[in-house]
């Protein structure tokens, strides 16, 4: 596949849609990289409950509405990115007016109109939602993760999201989405979970697996394992905010501010190594997305470190594909 006649969404066409989260800023600063290389779209914050509901009474839907017509102007596919999420969501949601807890009852009606609203919305839009997430603790014996919204509604909140969510928008995909999804231990929760929603009835077609990796972990091995347990419940797979960091989670402090040629190269292995294993199971996975668009601007930079950058993604700081990107695009299947 030469890079200079293709990209990297059309060396993957007969694979699955290649996107990129984003934000309104990317449209001013990454509009060309956006629409030549990429056929999918996710909301990289702007479609989360407090952006785009920050009061009872108001919605603001304008960046979100800017990434919808983007897509539609350049035929783009949208992921909507999150319905359900602890994060993110203002106090409003869970107090009344005095600060105490809602009912069960209050809470429900106000996750109902919520997601009616903004699915509603973008009903001819958004393609697939990732209606809950990151709701499986990663520690201990419980699978779930102590919320708000499991405090207040009961373990059941995660149905009535996916009920609400197919009700305002039947011909939806519906995703529960999540970190850490290849780890032993994790994943078995994860596993667990979609198991009682599907048995439960719960409109739920696929599984996210966000994919934020490092250098070393996961092997390309248990990230085939993931899948195939996932694809296994019957349920369609997404890699739905992928990105591989240059650091190991416990290296500290970091001075670079141009990533070493070790780095790289290390990273382009990696990179082509995953992206073999995805096009291997593409009986499963129906979209990969990057969490970024390209190194100059990157959810990393200063995160877990502060004032340490990283260069994580497919395209360098200048939006030119780096080593990774022409591996991953240079195969013969």
């Amino acid at each position: 596949m030469s890079i200079s006649t293709s990209s990297l969404s059309k060396a993957y066409k007969a694979y699955f849609p290649i996107g990129a989260a984003i934000g309104p800023r990317h449209l001013r600063t990454h509009a060309d990289l956006l629409s030549t290389q990429y056929n999918s779209i996710t909301a990289e914050n702007c479609m989360k409950f407090e952006p785009i509901h920050p009061e009872p009474d108001r919605y603001a839907f304008e960046d979100a509405d800017a990434l919808a017509n983007f897509a539609r102007i350049n035929g783009m596919k949208m992921r909507g990115h999150t319905l359900v999420w602890h994060n993110q969501t203002p106090k409003w949601v869970f107090e009344n007016l005095d600060g105490t807890p809602v009912s069960r009852e209050t809470l429900l009606k106000r996750m109902q109109e919520h997601i009616h609203t903004v699915v509603g919305r973008y009903k001819n839009s958004v393609y697939c939602w990732d209606v809950v997430n990151e709701a499986v603790a990663d520690e201990g014996e419980d699978i779930l993760r102590k919320t708000k919204w499991l405090e207040i509604i009961g373990e059941d909140y995660l149905l009535k999201a996916y009920q609400f969510t197919h009700e305002a928008d039947p011909s939806a995909l519906l995703f529960y989405n999540d970190y850490n999804e290849t780890n032993p231990a994790k994943m078995r929760k994860i596993t667990q979970l979609l198991k009682n929603l599907l048995e439960r009835g719960a409109p739920i077609h696929g599984m996210g697996m966000q994919a934020h990796y490092g250098p070393s972990h996961p092997k390309a091995e248990d990230i085939r394992l993931a899948i195939e347990t996932y694809a296994s419940l019957g349920i369609k797979v997404q890699i739905t905010e992928m990105d591989l960091s240059v650091y190991e989670r416990e290296d500290g402090p970091c001075e670079l501010r141009k990533p070493t040629k070790e780095m790289m190269d290390h990273q382009a292995t990696r990179y082509e190594r995953i992206f073999a294993t995805l096009r291997e199971c593409k009986a499963a996975i129906t979209g990969v997305t990057l969490w970024g668009a390209a190194d100059d601007a990157t959810w990393l930079d200063n995160f877990p470190v502060r004032r340490r950058k990283n260069w994580p993604l497919l395209f360098d700081e200048n939006h030119q594909p780096k080593e990774a990107c022409r591996r991953v695009m240079d195969f013969q299947d």
